[in-house]
């Protein structure tokens, strides 16, 4: 599933439409789901992907992509607080990405 930027990803300052631009589906839907699951907040996400992190048994390719995960949104965190900007507000809602709206 593919998300897609929003018109108004030209308000942003060109270092973060430039990182926005970039940013892969995977980055896009960790921003859309901090917005539509964890009311716009990272920290219970975080919360959440180490609590599933650290259940037994886990698959081993589920831990390294939650580790990738961690990551992603610890860029996102620094980027949103640094610019002052929620990125969620630049990319399309889950139900407008699944019926093309």
């Amino acid at each position: 599933m593919s998300v897609k930027l929003l018109p108004t990803i030209d308000r942003l300052p060109e270092p973060l439409r430039r990182y926005l631009d970039r940013l892969d589906d995977q980055g896009k839907m960790l921003i859309v789901l901090k917005r539509e699951l964890y009311n716009g907040d990272w920290r219970p996400m975080v919360t959440d992907l180490h609590n599933r992190l650290e259940g037994k048994p886990y698959i081993f390719k589920l831990a390294a992509r939650i580790e990738d995960d961690l990551r992603r949104i610890e860029q996102m965190r620094e980027l949103e607080q640094h610019y002052q900007v929620d990125l969620a507000n630049y990319l399309q809602p889950l139900n407008e990405t699944e019926t093309g709206s």
